[in-house]
C-alpha cells in the first residue's frame, strides 16, 4: 500500500480492518491463558501460562507488534471520527438511524473510549506490574494479583463494563474489518457474521466470568 492511499479514508479502513482482526486473533490467546483460573490449582497452572508468555523472547516481540497494532487501530478511528464530523458538521434532519444500523454500530466512538479507560486500567493493575517484575527480574505472582484487584468490587464493575463495551464493538468491528477488506459474499457472509456473533459473545462471557468468579471466591 502506497503512503498515498493509506492517507485516504478507504486506506484508514482497511488499515483499522487488518489491525482490528489482528487484535481479535490475541484475544483468544489472551482469553485461553485467562482461563487457567478454571483449574483452581491455586494459580499454579495460569503462573505458569503468564510466566511463559512473559519472558519468551518470540511472545515478547510479538507484544511490540501488539502494542503498535492497538495504538494504529485507536490513532484510526480517531482520525477517521474526526475526518467524518468535519465532513458533516451538520447532522443530516430526519433520518432514522435504528432502521439502517443497529446501535453499537452507530456508538463505536462511545465505546471505544471506554474500551481506551478499560485498557488503560487493566495495563495499571496487570501488564505494567507484570513488566516490571521481567526487567528488574523479580518474581511475579499473577494470580495473586488478580485476587487482590477483583476482591474491589469497583474495579469488577470496571471490567465488566469494559468487557460489555468490547462485546459490542466485535460484534460491529468483525464483520466490518471483512466487509472492509472486501471478503463479502452471499455464500460466506452470513457464516462470517454468524462467526461474529458467537466469537463476541463467548470470548465476553469468559472474560466477564473471571473477575465475577474470583469476586465471589468461587476461584480461590
Amino acid at each position: 500500500m502506497s503512503q498515498g492511499f493509506l492517507k485516504t479514508s478507504i486506506g484508514k479502513k482497511i488499515v483499522m480492518g487488518i489491525t482490528g482482526l489482528f487484535l481479535t486473533t490475541f484475544l483468544i490467546i489472551h482469553v485461553s491463558i485467562n482461563a487457567c483460573i478454571y483449574f483452581n490449582d491455586g494459580g499454579k497452572t495460569f503462573n505458569a501460562a503468564a510466566d511463559f508468555m512473559s519472558h519468551n523472547p518470540v511472545i515478547r516481540i510479538l507484544e511490540i507488534g501488539l502494542l503498535a497494532g492497538l495504538l494504529i487501530h485507536m490513532i484510526q478511528a480517531l482520525r477517521l471520527t474526526m475526518e467524518n464530523k468535519k465532513a458533516r458538521p451538520i447532522a443530516y434532519a430526519k433520518i432514522d438511524g435504528a432502521a439502517n444500523s443497529k446501535w453499537y454500530s452507530r456508538s463505536m466512538g462511545i465505546l471505544g473510549s471506554l474500551l481506551l479507560i478499560f485498557f488503560v486500567v487493566h495495563f495499571a493493575n496487570f501488564w505494567f506490574p507484570t513488566k516490571v517484575a521481567v526487567f528488574s527480574h523479580h518474581e511475579h505472582n499473577s494470580f495473586e494479583s488478580m485476587k487482590v484487584v477483583f476482591d474491589q468490587w469497583y474495579f469488577v464493575a470496571i471490567y465488566l463494563v469494559g468487557v460489555g463495551s468490547l462485546c459490542f464493538h466485535l460484534l460491529h468491528g468483525i464483520q466490518s474489518a471483512f466487509q472492509t477488506l472486501g471478503i463479502n459474499h452471499k455464500n460466506y457472509t452470513p457464516a462470517i457474521k454468524s462467526f461474529g456473533v458467537w466469537f463476541s459473545i463467548i470470548v465476553s462471557l469468559l472474560f466477564a466470568s473471571m473477575p465475577i468468579a474470583m469476586h465471589l471466591h468461587i476461584i480461590q
